[in-house]
């Protein structure tokens, strides 16, 4: 019985490795290619800021047609499959394929005609509309592939999601950049559009390969549909879809409202932000746009740095959906706990020194990656802390939509973003304020939002966490990084400069914050079993005398 759990354990945590360096790899590469076209001329903050507010309003109706769809699907898929219902899984895919492709067309159609509108009446910034129109027709692209990925990790195989991402985010990496050079010398909004076109091309490549990825896999899936020994009640198309919907509402009512939370910032951060500077900008509606979108490219620059730690907290959320749904429908109560406390525990190591670091680091890391635009930095360290409550949510959220409860996150993160569309219109109409009250509001939402769904899940499943071990020693570790790395770039910064300075500070940083959890012991044997290549870790460890032998 032990060996089985730790089979599974194993399997879960491979599905998260593979899920991480995806995740990873797309951050990466999503930062690499914003960070090229923000220093192209003629770009900067004020092309990043068409780029993004253009992207914000579509992926509000990308989460209407697909967001949410694929933990939906995995989590239904698991549940049938854990009970050796293999007909009902692949029923439901077909059911939801047809479902929320028809969806996602109407969407298309909508946002490309709708374009011209929501520019000029709901923006207020007409040049945004070629951005939405280019990036119309991958939603009903992006919607099909939803419904694949989640069937697929309902089957227990992360490859297509892991694959159709990465490939998705490599082509979109290249392709903006060749197409926003392309464009130099022609007007900001135009740029912007090509770099978005790059976008929905790549979503249908990626597109293309899931689908062949599952005719290859469909006569092993029919053979276990034919195969099936288990009798179970065979559902009409109405009951799977009453089904479907009755998790995907609440699921995507709360990937809405979290989308809502990027949609509040480019609803009300123009607005508020032409009103802030109201009569101190010569040049008139022009000028108070320009300043607009400088401002809030200047945001959604500082979240494409702060990506990249929390995809891999994404990663735990993904596997953890079906792999607690499965678990749960097994009656395994106690495996579900496991896997998600020790989720919980690892992410906490992981976003504490990335949180550290870049509110220790902030002016010096974004003068070395954007020379040319490093504005920021107090937008940088508030948005730090709001990221420690987004990672831990994750994990948090991850559990409930594996318990069924999808309705919990939705609420709590209405009320968070309530709170933030009031703190916006109060805070960023100052001008003393303005830009500032984006990231404010955003840490306070999300600090309410983690609060919320943190109580409701521990009426469920109480959360195997020590606060000496799993909260205190991870934060002490952080900080004294934090020190180090601070300290070695006030010491070398006028000797060296200011870009080399600060990758000695990152790299010895890093070294002294795996230095103190290894010193202070904050993963004992059973932990470092779990993660990559911990098992050689602990051996190396113990050799040396650091760690004692113990038995799991």
């Amino acid at each position: 019985m032990e060996e089985v759990k730790k089979k599974k354990q194993t399997s879960f945590m491979k599905n998260v490795l593979m899920l991480m360096v995806a995740q990873v790899a797309i951050k990466i590469l999503g930062f690499l290619y914003r960070l090229v076209i923000i220093n192209i001329e003629g770009f900067g903050d004020t092309g990043n800021g068409y780029y993004s507010t253009g992207y914000q309003i579509y992926s509000l109706l990308l989460t209407l047609s697909s967001v949410g769809i694929p933990t939906v699907i995995s989590k239904l898929v698991s549940e049938r499959v854990a009970i050796g219902d293999h007909k009902g899984a692949h029923k439901i895919f077909k059911t939801a394929l047809k479902t929320f492709t028809t969806i996602g067309i109407v969407m298309s159609l909508g946002l490309f005609f709708g374009a011209d509108f929501i520019a000029k009446n709901v923006i207020n910034v007409e040049g945004v509309k070629y951005t939405l129109m280019v990036l119309a027709p991958a939603i009903m692209f992006v919607a099909a592939g939803a419904v694949l990925r989640g069937y697929f990790a309902g089957l227990g195989t992360m490859k297509p999601t892991s694959v159709t991402q990465t490939l998705e985010q490599f082509l979109n990496c290249v392709l903006t950049i060749l197409f926003v050079y392309s464009t130099i010398g022609k007007d900001t909004a135009i740029m912007a559009a090509a770099g978005n076109l790059s976008s929905t091309i790549a979503i249908i490549i990626a597109f293309i390969y899931i689908i062949i990825f599952y005719k290859k896999q469909k006569p092993e899936i029919l053979e276990d549909c034919k195969n099936q020994t288990v009798q179970m009640e065979t559902k009409t198309t109405k009951q799977i879809l009453k089904i479907i919907f009755a998790v995907s509402i609440p699921m995507t009512i709360g990937s809405l409202v979290a989308e809502l939370n990027g949609t509040i910032d480019t609803l009300t951060v123009s607005n508020c932000i032409q009103k802030a500077f109201q009569g101190a900008l010569e040049g008139g509606k022009d000028a108070l746009e320009a300043k607009a979108m400088q401002l809030s490219g200047m945001v959604s620059k500082i979240e494409t740095i702060i990506r990249l730690p929390l995809a891999i907290n994404a990663a735990f959320c993904t596997a953890l959906v079906p792999a607690i749904a499965a678990s749960l429908a097994k009656k395994d109560k106690e495996t579900a706990i496991k896997r998600l406390s020790f989720s919980f525990f690892l992410s906490i190591i992981i976003i504490a020194p990335c949180a550290v670091g870049l509110m220790t680091l902030a002016e010096p890391i974004l003068k070395t990656i954007y020379p040319n635009s490093y504005e920021g930095a107090t937008i940088l360290q508030i948005t730090s802390i709001s990221m420690i409550f987004v990672a831990l949510s994750y994990v948090i959220n991850g559990g409930l939509y594996g318990l069924g409860k999808t309705h919990i996150p939705a609420i709590a993160l209405a009320i968070g973003a309530g709170v933030k569309t009031i703190l916006n219109i109060i805070l960023v109409s100052n001008p003393k304020i303005n830009i500032l009250g984006s990231p404010i509001s955003s840490t306070v939402c999300q600090g309410i939002n983690f609060i919320i769904c943190s109580w409701y899940l521990s009426k469920y499943i109480k959360l195997d966490i020590k606060f000496s071990k799993h909260i205190f020693k991870p934060l002490f570790s952080a900080g004294t990084m934090g020190i180090a790395a601070y300290l070695i770039h006030k010491t070398l910064i006028n000797v060296i400069g200011n870009s080399k300075a600060t990758i000695i500070a990152i790299f010895v940083g890093i070294i002294t914050y795996a230095i103190m959890i290894i010193a202070t012991k904050t993963l004992n044997k059973e932990d470092m079993y779990m993660i990559p290549f911990g098992t050689k870790l602990y051996k190396l460890l113990t050799k040396l005398g650091i760690y004692k032998e113990e038995k799991v």
